[in-house]
This record gives structure tokens, sequence and C-alpha cells, in this order.
């Protein structure tokens, strides 16, 4: 290799490593674990209270749901058994309404409406990071989930 060629490459693989460290911080800072506290919340970790909010959406405490909804935060914490083979399935977020995170960070739970012969328009979709929303509207709504 020529004298002239070799700063060369070696500049080329310099730029190479600053662009990938450039591209895995910029992932890393949009990544599911970066998030902006919602203003005015405190910070701490308590599961499922109002310290812990995740989103800017309208809220419901856990005595303000319904009765089979409070059921399904049990189960999901104890990981089911669950009524329906679509429970825990993926939900995409196609609507927009809850804040973006990846693809896999929200999984939807069936609760059962009396009455109803399906599923149902009420859900409980649960987030990677602990974070659970109600909507008894198939989706048109959502409120988080506080004590």
């Amino acid at each position: 290799m020529s004298n002239r060629v070799r700063p060369v490459i070696v500049a080329l693989a310099t730029l190479a490593v600053a662009i990938a460290a450039t591209v895995a911080l910029h992932n890393d800072s949009n990544s599911n674990t970066a998030r902006t506290p919602t203003p005015n919340a405190p910070t701490s970790d308590t599961r499922g209270s109002e310290s812990t909010r995740h989103s800017d959406l309208p809220t419901i405490s856990v005595n303000e749901l319904p009765d089979e909804a409070v059921d399904v935060l049990a189960l999901i914490d104890d990981d089911g058994p669950f009524a329906h083979s679509q429970d825990g399935a993926i939900f995409q977020n196609r609507e927009g309404i809850l804040p973006s995170r990846g693809s896999s960070h929200y999984r939807e739970y069936t609760v059962e409406t009396p009455g109803s012969s399906d599923r149902g328009a009420r859900r409980i979709v649960a987030g990677a990071d602990d974070e659970r929303y109600y909507t008894d509207d198939h989706y048109e709504s959502f409120r988080e989930i506080v004590s």
C-alpha cells in the first residue's frame, strides 16, 4: 500500500467510527427507556401512582375502574391466565393516542363487558414500563390508570 493511500484509509475508518458512535447515541436517546417526565409530575417509582405518570392523557384511578378491569389488572400482574387468546397480543398504537414507543412496547387485554356477546369495547393496554391505560370505547380514547 502506498504512503499516500494509507492516511486516506485511516481517515475514512475514523470517520466511519465517528458516524457509528453518533448513530448509536441518537438511537439511545430515542429508545423506549428515554422519556421526558410529564410536567409537574413527581418522579418517584411507585407503580400505578400519580407520581409515575407516563403521559399527559386524562387519568382514571383504580377505584374508578369497573370491577372487571380491576380483575384484569391483577391478571396482568400475575401473567394470567387470560380468558381470550388475543389477550397479551401486541397493541400497535395505530391511533397514535398513547405515547409513541417501540413496536412491541404495548400489549392489549380484554375487559369483559357484562351482557356483551363478544369481547366488547373495553380494554386495558399495558406498556413495558408498567404503565396501564384503559379504554371503554375500543381505542377511541384512553385514560391512564393511576392509584
